[in-house]
C-alpha cells in the first residue's frame, strides 16, 4: 500500500485519526526534511527518508520502489496533500503500475488558517499560490485579476520566501486594480506551531505587510468585515432575499 497522507498545518493535533493510522501502519515515511522533523517525535519506530526542497520526485520515486515490494509505504505533505501536494505527482509517476494508493486528507491551511482568523471563507473562495517554481508568475497574476474581479476572497499560499520577497506586493496592486476598493484581509503564521499569530487588517497595510513562507494570507470580497477584530464574509443567511433565491424551481432549498 502506498499512502498519500495530509499531515495538517501544525503539530499531532492537527492531523486527522485517519492520517495517524496510516502512518502507524507503514514501514516508511517519506517526506520533505522539515516535515520528517515535525512527525518524527510522534511517530515511533518506522524508517524515515527525507529529501530538501525541489527533490519531490527523488522521494516519491523512493516511495514508489519501496511499495512495489510489498511494502506499506506513507509520503507526506504538511496540510492536505492533494492541494499544492504529492498527490498527483504520485498518480503521475505510478500511470504504468501495478501499486495500491490511497490518498488520506489532511487539515490545509486556508481551512486552519481561517479558523484562527474567524470566518473569512464563509462564501466562494480561490486559492492561489505565489509560488512561481512551477508557474509562470504572469499565469498567477491573470488568475489574482480575475478571481478578484468575481468578487471572490482569495487565500494565498507560499506569498513570500527570500526569492520573492515582492510577489505579495505585486497580488495585492493587481486585486486592487479589479476591485478598487480597500477590502478587509488577514493573515495567519505558524499555523498549529510555536509562535502561531492571526492579524486582521486591510488590503493597503497589507501591501506594505512582509511576511515569511510559513504563513497564509487571506482576502476577502466586498462583503468581508472586521467583527470584533475577526475577520467574517457573511454567507447571507440572515437576508431574506438571498435565502429567496438559493430556492431552486421546485420551491426547495438549495442551500
Amino acid at each position: 500500500m502506498l499512502y498519500i497522507v495530509g499531515i495538517g498545518s501544525g503539530g499531532i493535533s492537527a492531523m486527522t485519526e485517519e492520517a495517524v493510522l496510516a502512518l502507524e501502519d507503514s514501514v516508511l515515511i517519506v517526506g520533505y526534511d522539515l516535515y520528517i522533523d515535525m512527525i518524527k517525535k510522534h511517530i515511533k519506530n518506522k524508517e524515515f527518508y527525507s529529501t530538501p526542497m525541489k527533490g519531490e520526485r527523488e522521494r516519491c520515486l523512493y516511495a514508489i520502489e519501496r511499495a512495489e515490494k510489498g511494502e506499506n509505504v506513507s509520503v507526506i505533505s504538511s496540510g492536505d496533500s492533494g492541494i499544492y501536494g504529492m498527490a498527483s505527482l504520485i498518480y503521475e509517476l505510478c500511470a504504468d503500475k501495478d501499486i495500491e494508493i490511497r490518498v488520506v486528507a489532511g487539515i490545509t491551511a486556508a481551512v486552519s488558517g481561517a479558523a484562527l482568523l474567524g470566518a473569512p471563507i464563509g462564501h466562494d473562495f480561490a486559492i492561489i499560490s505565489l509560488s512561481d517554481l512551477l508557474t509562470p508568475f504572469e499565469l498567477i497574476e491573470k488568475r489574482l485579476y480575475h478571481a478578484a474581479k468575481a468578487d471572490m476572497a482569495i487565500v494565498l499560499y507560499n506569498p513570500s520566501s527570500k526569492k520573492r520577497r515582492e510577489h505579495l506586493k505585486k497580488a495585492c496592486r493587481i486585486i486592487r486594480q479589479a476591485r478598487d476598493i480597500n477590502v478587509v484581509c488577514g493573515y495567519a503564521e505558524n499555523i498549529g506551531r510555536e509562535g502561531e499569530r492571526a492579524v486582521v487588517t486591510d488590503l493597503d497595510t497589507l501591501e506594505n505587510t512582509q511576511v515569511n513562507m510559513f504563513t497564509t494570507v487571506f482576502i476577502g470580497n466586498s462583503t468581508t468585515r472586521n467583527i470584533k477584530g475577526k475577520m467574517v464574509t457573511p454567507r447571507g443567511y440572515g437576508n431574506e432575499q438571498n435565502n429567496d433565491i438559493c430556492r431552486d424551481h421546485r420551491g426547495q432549498s438549495a442551500l
